[in-house]
Formats: C-alpha cells, structure tokens, sequence
C-alpha cells in the first residue's frame, strides 16, 4: 500500500528512507539463510570444542584446548544471533533472568584465556573450561520454558 502511495505522489521509493533504513533493509536474510547460517556457525562451534579437545593431548595442547574450546562456545552462543538478529539477541542475553547467566559465562570465556596465557595455570584453565560448560548449560537452558525449574527440582530430589 505504501508503494502506491508513493507511486501515485510521484515520490521515488528510496527517497522517502534514511541511509539506516536502507542498510537495514538490504541487509535482511531470508529464514531460510538464517537458519543455514545458525547450524553453519553451529556446527562450527561444536567441531571447534572437538577439536579443542583432541590437541589437549599435545605438547602445548592446553593452549590450544583452551583456545578452542572458548572459540567453540563463542561460535556457538553467536549462532543464535542469525536466528533473532544480533541486537535482539544482546537484548534477551542480558534480561534479568538471564543476566548471572551471561555474566557467568562471559567471565569464564575471559578467565579461561588468562589462565593459559597471562598466568599459566593449567589446573585453573580446566577450571574455567569446565565451568564454561556448565554456564552455557544453564544460559541455554534458560531459553526453554520451565527447563530451569525442572533442573532444580531434580537436584533438590537427588541431594534430598
């Protein structure tokens, strides 16, 4: 209805749009190519924290886990911005819910990698690795209705 609206004034179509608007439209992907690009980054994160994990084993390997494996989740917690776009995603990352969450998980990708590089502990990177996974776990577990309380629920019952 626009179009014609601007049509019949005699108004061209860009004229009307700020250089934002116009970026922002030429920018939009398709869901199709969202969802590509989610399980493409996806992907890219999990064989990352593989391949983290196979060159643990070599000289230097914690290295090369820890940067991996921090890569791998970095790649991983990004490929849900092509699904809902990177300032929505911001957005909800940083909701009240999920605040400690991200906080957590962001502190432990930046802890892991001075461990190994700027203090050399390789006791305290298998930390920080570890406890990258546990709060990505809970981070992406929050996205599930009612996923958080039924985890909670289940250690109470288990340590009860």
């Amino acid at each position: 209805m626009d179009k014609l609206r601007r049509v019949l004034s005699g108004r061209e179509e860009n004229e009307e749009l700020g250089l934002t608007a116009q970026v922002l439209d030429s920018s939009t992907l398709s869901y199709s190519t969202r969802v590509k690009w989610f399980l493409i980054c996806f992907a890219s994160g999990v064989l990352c924290s593989i391949l983290g994990t196979a060159l643990l084993f070599l000289p230097n390997g914690l290295k090369l886990f820890a940067v991996f494996y921090t890569l791998g989740n970095i790649a991983a917690l990004s490929s849900t911005c092509f699904l809902m776009g990177p300032f929505k995603q911001l957005k909800r990352m940083f909701e009240p819910t999920r605040l400690i969450a991200t906080c957590v998980v962001l502190l432990c990708l930046i802890l892991t990698l001075c461990s190994v590089f700027w203090w050399h502990k390789k006791g305290l990177a298998i930390i920080f690795c570890i406890l990258q996974f546990l709060a990505m776990t809970w981070y992406s577990i929050s996205y599930i209705p009612f996923a958080r309380d039924a985890v909670m629920k289940c250690f109470t019952t288990c340590l009860s």
